[in-house]
């Protein structure tokens, strides 16, 4: 079943389209900029990405300063940008409300777990009507962790905290973690806004399209690629291998200038 039509902003309308919004998650101002001149239409962040380069733990509050850094730095993308802000950052749903405020960005993510461990559903629900009572436009994405924290298991906690967290007014909701065919099929019949989901190994952005999915977030795949790639880089050199194709320093410099003359060839 085909989600609900999504908050009518140029973020929100992103997610109706004939395809699912690939959303690129950047972890610098460098990554972001290099995905708006690959022709992404948004871009988003990764806590795990913000963090791991500052040597933080992730979804424990700690990468708060990176992230809002961040955040204020990508102000000048001509697209529009959502942030991950973990579990918001505090317990108070009016505090969480008045961080958002202060963000100018398109989306958010809030998600239902801090430092590794779900917290009471009722909990996010509050968060999400406080920051949709005080900035209506911004795109709500409630992340549902019952399955990132807990691996494969019965949909039924899942479902109920996907639909609390619709009834408090979230524009969208994202399960991450492993999830069968029949259980993303039976997430996007049950919700009414855009399921989000993350990409998975032998199925492809059209085949999660027709189970109803709305929104493929890259999460933190590519800051994890990066240093994959960025060891054998540093093996190819110490090892004498061929050396691996990498993005022209001219090309990365032209990413500190203003929007609009980013070009990258490799």
């Amino acid at each position: 079943m085909r989600a609900g039509p999504p908050l009518r902003t140029p973020f929100g309308v992103l997610h109706d389209g004939p395809r699912p919004l690939v959303l690129p998650n950047a972890w610098d101002v460098a990554s972001a900029r290099a995905f708006v001149s690959a022709g992404f239409p948004a871009v988003a962040t990764t806590s795990l990405g913000v963090c791991a380069a500052r040597g933080l733990v992730d979804g424990a509050r700690a990468g708060r300063d990176g992230v809002l850094a961040l955040a204020a730095a990508l102000s000048d993308l001509p697209c529009p940008v959502s942030v991950d802000l973990e579990d918001g950052y505090a317990a108070d749903p009016a505090e969480v409300a008045s961080l958002v405020g202060s963000l100018g960005v398109a989306g958010i993510n809030l998600e239902d777990s801090t430092d590794g461990a779900l917290v009471p559903a009722a909990a996010l629900a509050a968060k999400v009507a406080a920051v949709k009572a005080r900035c209506p436009d911004v795109f709500v994405n409630a992340r549902v962790d019952t399955h990132w924290l807990g691996g494969p298991g019965p949909l039924d906690d899942t479902l109920d905290r996907a639909l609390a967290y619709v009834d408090a007014g979230a524009d969208g909701v994202f399960v991450p973690g492993p999830l069968t065919d029949a259980q993303i099929a039976a997430l996007a019949a049950a919700v009414i806004v855009p399921l989000n989901v993350l990409p998975y190994p032998n199925r492809s952005v059209d085949d999660l399209a027709a189970l109803g999915v709305r929104r493929v977030s890259t999460g933190s795949l590519p800051y994890r690629a990066a240093l994959r790639a960025a060891v054998d880089a540093a093996r190819a050199v110490r090892d004498g291998s061929a050396l691996p194709p990498a993005v022209p320093y001219a090309d990365v410099q032209a990413l500190a200038v203003p929007p609009g003359t980013w070009s990258l060839e490799g």
